[in-house]
């Protein structure tokens, strides 16, 4: 089974048109767990920059051309320090996403109490 990505502006684009909906528990925590990793990220973030670095590993031929595979292997458009980099940059936006849709829940869920009570 291949579940679809959703990119941080779709979701958000889902929450600002009433498309997603969170209660505010699982928001919450939703936004805990992403926020734990941006601060994850931001830790250590010096420490990987050095990814784009050629690493000391030798003078030879074949030591020069390990190190830089290492690099290609992590700055490509495929490469580790590339994901992460979009991940840094994507995060914050589901966090936007997770409020606007915590918004969208607490309004649905004051007009279904307005129905009931129109209904009692």
């Amino acid at each position: 089974m291949t579940v679809p990505r959703t990119g941080g502006a779709e979701l958000r684009t889902a929450a600002e048109q009433g498309g997603f909906a969170v209660d505010e528990t699982t928001g919450n925590r939703m936004i805990k767990a992403l926020e734990a990793v941006v601060d994850a990220l931001e830790e250590r973030w010096a420490r990987l920059q050095s990814l784009q670095e050629r690493p000391p590993i030798g003078a030879t031929a074949a030591a020069r051309h390990v190190a830089t595979r290492l690099v290609d292997t992590a700055t490509d458009d495929r490469g580790l320090l590339t994901r992460l980099t979009a991940v840094r940059a994507e995060l914050p936006v589901y966090v936007d996403a997770i409020r606007l849709a915590k918004k969208n829940y607490a309004e649905l869920e004051q007009s279904a109490v307005a129905r009931l009570r129109e209904i009692s």
